[in-house]
């Protein structure tokens, strides 16, 4: 968990988990959502980008090379290439490339194993989560908990999104009102 706040309505701090309990778990995945509201998070921030047929999901990037098992799946070994992302070049895959179902099939991978090694023995273990998902997480957490569990969404690269065609703006924005917080 990174950052904390404190509210001018709250005498104590607020605890805002960057990515999910990142230090635990890989990042962006429920597991380290769940482990951060476990260890008292008031807040958890998922990144999010979006997939080829316009759901989005919590990833910190659209290349999803380094933070799941796609380059270990042949069926997609194709849909490697490079893409200019903001002004830097980058090659890998690329969330736009893949339908939901797709990414369903995909496992989540440690993004930072040098800094993080003990997280690696999770790789392969967790799926990569909808914001949606994230949404239901969040409320249902903080009805079994009985405090308030806040999301802090953050869209990654919407620039660079489009220029491909997506408005992750009005995605979220559809997402959110659909479970009531618009």
């Amino acid at each position: 968990m990174s950052g904390c706040a404190v509210s001018p309505r709250s005498p104590s701090p607020l605890i805002f988990a960057h990515r999910g309990a990142s230090a635990l778990r890989p990042e962006h995945t429920m597991a380290a959502y769940a482990k951060a509201v476990e260890d008292g998070a008031d807040y958890i921030e998922p990144d999010l980008v979006p997939t080829k047929d316009g759901v989005l999901i919590a990833r910190h990037e659209p290349n999803i090379t380094a933070t799941t098992d796609v380059s270990q799946r042949p069926e997609f070994a194709s849909r490697k290439r490079t893409a200019l992302i903001d002004g830097r070049t980058e090659s890998g895959w690329f969330t736009t490339d893949f339908t939901l179902a797709e990414i369903r099939t995909l496992r989540a991978r440690e993004r930072l194993p040098a800094l993080r090694p003990q997280n690696t023995q999770y790789d392969g273990q967790f799926c990569i989560p909808t914001f949606e998902k994230v949404i239901e997480f969040a409320a249902a957490e903080a009805s079994a908990r009985g405090r308030q569990i806040g999301l802090i969404p953050e869209i990654k690269h919407s620039t660079y999104f489009r220029t491909l065609g997506f408005d992750p703006e009005a995605l979220f924005l559809q997402t959110i009102s659909a479970h009531g917080a618009a």
